[in-house]
Parts: C-alpha cells; sequence; structure tokens
C-alpha cells in the first residue's frame, strides 16, 4: 500500500527513505519514479512537499559472521 508523508524542515529523498523504509539502496530510485517531480527540488526538498512512498519489500540484510575458529 502507498504512503503518503510531508517533508520536514532540511528533509531530503535520502533521509526520508532512512525514516521509512530503514535504508536507502534501492529504495530512493523507486521513490524518485513514484515521485517525478521531487528531483526538479534539488537535494534539501522544501517543508510540508507531499512524498509518496510505495510499498517495497523491505527484507532484512543479515551480516554474515565468521569464525576464527571454524
Amino acid at each position: 500500500m502507498k504512503k503518503t508523508i510531508l517533508s520536514l524542515q532540511n528533509d531530503t529523498v535520502d533521509l526520508i527513505c532512512w525514516r521509512h523504509y530503514g535504508r536507502t539502496s534501492g529504495v530512493v530510485e523507486a521513490v524518485l519514479e513514484a515521485n517525478p517531480a521531487l528531483a526538479e527540488q534539488g537535494p534539501i526538498l522544501t517543508i510540508g512537499t507531499s512524498v509518496v512512498l510505495p510499498e517495497i519489500n523491505t527484507q532484512q540484510q543479515t551480516a554474515q559472521t565468521i569464525s576464527l575458529w571454524d
């Protein structure tokens, strides 16, 4: 389900993605695609800009650990 939010002071698309999805890799592009005019505003969005956040599979990334004694 898509969600629409309003940008806060000094928000960037990256920061919004990090707050909402917990990551930026692979989601910034999807948000910019869902909001074609957003990139025209520049890096810092105007306060109160409406941003559509598409539904994105946010699977948990797990880090592989290596034991020195294995």
